[in-house]
């Protein structure tokens, strides 16, 4: 089982470490830090007991991601509230700290996420569907989406904020039924 994990999640992250740096690289101030953390990714995902209880590997890796990039966001803005303080800070604290891993979402509450996700994704055009993929988990530019589409950078821009509302209407349908 464990072998099983590891080849599941090495075949997953060969597939999409390129992609998984840009997602840091978009989202993080020390730009040298994205293949770490992808790597921190990596690690986090040999972790999970049970692969097979995912549904959408994908979704679950950029979801593991991005609650990392969020992890470090906070980090950087205690560091940066110590050092704007002055404040002597115990460096045996702080190491102790940057150990700590903020437990992830439980899989229940990705699981539903990863579904209400897919059905507002489902229910998109062709294109725009697309373009939200190729930008958000993928880290494509404009020009890059725009050239796989066919279509100019503009109408890439409008796809993305058409998709983008809609999907935002159907999350908010769904949050708002019991």
């Amino acid at each position: 089982m464990a072998e099983q994990n590891k080849t599941f999640v090495e075949k997953l992250f060969a597939e999409h470490r390129r992609a998984l740096q840009k997602y840091f690289y978009r989202r993080i101030r020390t730009k040298s830090e994205a293949p770490d953390l992808a790597q921190e990714v990596y690690v986090r995902m040999l972790r999970i007991s049970d692969t097979e209880a995912i549904r959408n590997p994908q979704l679950y890796l950029y979801t593991v991601a991005s609650n990392l990039a969020k992890e470090r966001a906070v980090l950087e803005r205690r560091e940066a509230v110590c050092l704007d303080l002055g404040a002597d800070f115990d460096v045996a604290l702080v190491q102790q700290r940057l150990g700590e891993v903020t437990p992830l979402e439980s899989e229940l509450e990705a699981n539903e996420m990863t579904t209400r996700l897919n059905a507002a994704l489902g229910q998109l055009p062709g294109r725009w569907r697309t373009a939200l993929v190729l930008q958000y988990r993928y880290g494509l530019t404009y020009q890059e989406i725009a050239d796989r589409l066919g279509v100019s950078s503009n109408m890439v821009k409008k796809y993305l904020a058409q998709g983008l509302g809609r999907c935002r209407r159907y999350m908010a349908q769904w949050e708002g039924s019991p």
